[in-house]
């Protein structure tokens, strides 16, 4: 179980965060939507501690944080409860995938380097890059440099896995290949916090879809709901333009 109460953060005297309360129940996955600037990325940045909240009190599992007076321990605790997926990969250019994966097992975890380069093994089978284990980043397409990515953090067998506009970065080709690796995981209840652009990921995966405007929650509800009779008019404003710009299904 996951509870975020009042979340807040400010910069440069704006609130990006307003005030966020949210829950998400272990297994549930939440795709967060809104338009670009509405503090996203933020919440999900906030909740990892890779920007330091001004506000609110965060429970992540056994783990309770008034983010105020939160400790070093508490920070290093709060990430080894959540793991991030970065829409620019962030992968260490110097590493293999292997390395890449196993890297937070060691550091973080503390595992010794067998037992964490056995279990990347393990992971880079699940992802379909056995035969990439000693590739360098460079040599990957993005697609296959994001599925990486989304092995480190399933490493870490984390509360949650926060995702960043995970496919953003991608070139078309290879969008496809890591929203279905996250579809893998949805099956497989994995908690997931995911904010995207991809509205068909939304509607086919999400468990319950969160609008977010001016730093503020505006409506969630299940997909089928929000996206078929979203009560706010800003959410039925911002639905309206981005399924309008989405293309047409192509046919043979």
């Amino acid at each position: 179980m996951i509870q975020i109460a009042n979340l807040t953060k400010r910069f440069a005297g704006t609130a990006v965060l307003d005030g966020i309360d949210l829950d998400i129940e272990q297994g549930e996955i939440i795709v967060v939507i809104g338009p670009s600037g509405t503090g996203k990325s933020t919440l999900l940045r906030c909740l990892n501690f890779l920007e330091h909240p001004d506000a609110g009190q965060l429970t992540l599992g056994d783990l309770q944080v008034d983010v105020t007076r939160a400790s070093r321990r508490d920070i290093l605790a709060a990430r080894r409860r959540t793991a991030f997926v970065f829409q620019n990969y962030a992968l260490f250019a110097n590493k293999t995938a292997l390395e890449n994966i196993a890297e937070g097992l060691i550091i973080v975890n503390r595992w010794p380097k067998d037992k964490a380069h056995a279990r990347a093994r393990e992971i880079l089978e699940r992802i379909g890059l056995a035969d990439k284990a000693d590739a360098y980043p460079a040599s990957l397409s993005g697609g296959q440099q994001q599925r990486v990515g989304i092995g480190r953090a399933m490493a870490a067998q984390a509360e949650v896995i926060l995702f960043d506009e995970p496919t953003s970065s991608l070139d078309p080709e290879w969008v496809e290949e890591v929203l279905g690796l996250m579809k893998q995981l949805a099956a497989e209840r994995q908690t997931m916090l995911v904010v995207t652009h991809e509205m068909g990921f939304a509607q086919d995966v999400a468990d319950r879809v969160v609008f977010m405007e001016g730093g503020r929650i505006v409506e969630q509800g299940p997909p089928a709901q929000l996206f078929q009779s979203p009560q706010d008019p800003r959410t039925r404003d911002f639905l309206r333009k981005v399924l309008a710009a989405q293309p047409a299904p192509q046919t043979l």
